[in-house]
């Protein structure tokens, strides 16, 4: 157990603590308690056990009144920095049209592509803002945040800075991806291999050198970049420090989880066809599986991530919102727990899982947040909710009470 300090900032008592540790269910402690000063946990057990001298060192002691109180939620995998939207697109595949006639219409991902470098770094971040705001009343505490809308040097690093701005201006931790190799650019039509020498060699290193980004990221696929293009970026990436992450096995199985295990990735996203003999490399590699139910309901996809083979290898699985204006226009991490539920067939305990301490290792940050424990960043929501599986149970509910982000009171 951590030292106790001189000085305690707050202490919450009779709280139902879901620390989320792996420690049995939920890592559950009834009746408990948590101390926290400069924004880290403290002390976390029973509250009959607390050490006695530890309510004299503080004035403020919050009576929880049984309410529970989780990690903050870690949205791990979001593209919600983009301009415009592709609602009008949403409506013409309900009235019958396909993707491809929409694309030939200048439509899908070119469109925000479009309207993203149309829009200047305020502009973006207006727009952006909501979307954010959205996912904060719902407990979310840390975000990830891609780019890839803008598929050229100056919109990739204005989305990266606006992704900067929102968590120095909101109570919110985010952690920018680059996502250069997400789409091809129309001024790279039929050039995918001229695309990724651009990507590699002049973006990449700025983006590198702006510290804009922790990672870099890829679509892997057959609408997207080859195992071999993939490959390339990752390369480039290690060479300039970056960690990687993958797009993978969303549409078919073109190998590129086993590739991200190969060079360490922090996660693979997505896997509905994921392989056995990839999904060995991840356990190996200790990749973390992203499943993204919001996209398998958007895209009206039949075919489920591996979950039972996920378990088997013991693969962590984290579960995210995919927010994106197109397959995936979600702003409810609550959501995705019940559809990471329903449609996956994954627990409450391993959905809520999911968005703590699994969310947090597939951002490589899990030593810092996603469980309740000393040494942890001071990031907790409390619920009115009588067990924790009602967070995963209802859908439209809101049942945050309280948001709690390195130790400042947020909601």
């Amino acid at each position: 157990m951590a030292d106790i300090p001189e000085k305690i900032d707050a202490i919450w008592i009779h709280a139902n603590l879901a620390t989320m540790t792996g420690e049995g269910p939920y890592g559950r402690i009834e009746d408990g308690a948590l101390a926290m000063t400069d924004g880290k946990i403290t002390w976390v057990g029973k509250t009959h056990r607390m050490p006695e001298d530890l309510k004299r060192k503080t004035d403020t002691v919050h009576d929880a009144q049984d309410q529970w109180i989780t990690p903050g939620l870690v949205d791990c995998h979001t593209h919600l920095v983009y301009g415009g939207n592709r609602s009008s697109e949403f409506e013409k595949r309900l009235q019958g049209m396909t993707y491809d006639q929409i694309a030939r219409q200048g439509g899908g991902i070119r469109s925000t592509v479009t309207a993203t470098r149309e829009a200047d770094e305020d502009s973006l971040y207006r727009q952006s803002l909501p979307r954010l705001l959205s996912l904060l009343r719902e407990g979310v505490t840390t975000v990830e945040i891609k780019s890839g809308y803008g598929l050229d040097l100056d919109t990739e690093m204005r989305m990266l800075r606006v992704a900067r701005r929102l968590g120095d201006t909101l109570p919110v931790t985010v952690i920018p991806t680059y996502l250069g190799a997400h789409a091809l650019p129309p001024e790279f039509d039929g050039r995918s291999k001229d695309y990724i020498d651009f990507v590699c060699r002049e973006v990449l290193p700025r983006v590198a050198a702006s510290d804009l980004a922790s990672a870099v990221d890829a679509f892997c696929e057959t609408i997207g970049f080859s195992r071999q293009q993939t490959e390339q970026v990752f390369q480039a990436a290690q060479q300039h420090g970056l960690q990687v992450k993958i797009h993978a096995e969303q549409l078919s199985d073109m190998g590129g989880a086993g590739l991200a295990a190969k060079y360490g990735a922090l996660s693979a996203d997505h896997l509905e066809y994921l392989s056995e003999t990839d999904a060995q490399a991840m356990a190996a590699a200790g990749t973390v599986a992203v499943l993204l139910p919001g996209a398998f309901y958007y895209l009206q996809e039949t075919r489920r991530p591996p979950i039972d083979m996920l378990r088997r290898y013991n693969i962590p699985m984290a579960v995210a919102t995919d927010c994106n204006p197109g397959s995936s226009p979600v702003g409810s991490l609550l959501s995705m727990l019940n559809m990471a539920c329903v449609l996956f067939r994954l627990t409450p305990e391993e959905a809520l899982s999911g968005v703590t301490r699994h969310a947090a290792r597939a951002l490589g940050i899990h030593g810092q947040t996603g469980i309740l424990a000393p040494g942890r960043d001071a990031d907790f929501v409390i619920w009115a909710i009588n067990d924790p599986a009602e967070l995963a149970y209802g859908l439209g509910f809101n049942p945050c009470r309280q948001v709690i982000r390195k130790g400042k009171n947020t909601i």
